[in-house]
């Protein structure tokens, strides 16, 4: 783990159900989805340097919300709804739709969406959902290819050149890496996207291959 992480000092700020209870005073925010499972808590709470700072459930779909941590003034991480989940209520679906999609598109201080997806099962049907309705806003998406431990080191890399292929049509716009909450490791690459997207000091990186 870096011994400086960018995000060690980030904090629990708020729970938001309602647009318009959105920090008015936010310049820059970085969204954080994917399916139910992937490992969305997992990888914030590793960034972070902590252990309980996204909620880690064993039940998906648990987070309904947007959950809202401070990393320095106006400047948030959001971990939204997970997708993918078969038993969550229609009532609580529609509610996710009225709220996560409208932050998706006109969200302005959104600079960003992180996409997490389990690295043995990387890019499906939803994924590309996501992608191809939240690109068009014209913001940047990076895909963390998470628990990459549970793939051999040949496999990880033979599964992140398919998705970086895979993502040849979106450009700069779209990009990827491996991730292990487990092990540690893509930390300091996501970092360097982090620091550009909410505009903090970070180190480059060479980016894994």
């Amino acid at each position: 783990m870096s011994s400086s992480l960018l995000l060690q000092n980030a904090s629990f700020f708020t729970t938001i159900a309602q647009l318009r209870d959105l920090p008015p005073e936010a310049t820059a925010e970085v969204a954080f989805v994917g399916r139910s499972n992937a490992g969305k808590s997992s990888a914030i709470n590793t960034l972070a340097g902590q252990t309980r700072l996204a909620y880690v459930s064993k039940t998906p779909g648990r987070t309904q919300h947007l959950n809202y941590f401070t990393v320095a003034p106006g400047k948030y991480l959001v971990d939204l709804p997970g997708y993918g989940f078969a038993k969550t209520p229609d009532t609580i679906k529609k509610q996710w739709g009225g709220l996560l999609g409208p932050y998706l598109q006109q969200r302005n201080p959104l600079t960003g969406l992180i996409i997490i997806m389990d690295c043995r099962r990387p890019l499906t049907e939803r994924d590309w959902r996501m992608l191809e309705w939240f690109l068009p806003t014209g913001r940047p998406v990076h895909i963390l290819l998470s628990k990459a431990d549970k793939l051999s080191r040949q496999a990880q890399t033979q599964t992140l050149r398919d998705v970086r292929k895979a993502l040849v049509c979106y450009g700069e716009a779209a990009s990827a890496q491996l991730f292990s909450s487990l092990k540690k490791t893509g930390i300091e690459e996501c970092e360097v996207v982090l620091a550009r997207w909410l505009d903090l000091p970070s180190k480059e990186v060479v980016s894994s291959t």
